[in-house]
């Protein structure tokens, strides 16, 4: 009975609750950031670089290969680098708004 008691403890502990709204919070912003990236800083940046849409962009290890009717048999391999890019510039738009946020509270 006393690790129930020791759990609740720990569990309705303020770190443990403000642990989880910051996760809650971190996930819908991270999904604002994910649109301005993917609708609002992608298309210019793709248009800068002649209509290269980063996200689309592979090295194919090996094609895709298809049965008589058409139907992929074994999917291709390949190496998404443009989507590893564009989750790069995520990532660092989402720490510069964190930054921000820091250091916004810190000057409070």
């Amino acid at each position: 009975m006393s690790f129930i008691k020791e759990f609740k403890e720990f569990a309705m502990k303020g770190n443990v609750i403000d642990l989880a709204v910051g996760v809650i919070i971190g996930g819908a912003f991270n999904k604002i950031v994910d649109s301005f990236v993917k609708g609002i800083m992608m298309p210019p940046l793709g248009l800068l670089t002649g209509g290269v849409d980063f996200k689309d962009k592979k090295i194919i290890l090996a094609e895709a290969v298809k049965n008589e009717k058409g139907d992929i048999v074994h999917p291709e391999n390949a190496f998404l680098w443009g989507d590893f890019v564009q989750n790069i510039i995520v990532f660092l738009i989402t720490a510069f708004a964190v930054f921000l946020l820091i250091k916004a509270i810190n000057t409070m």
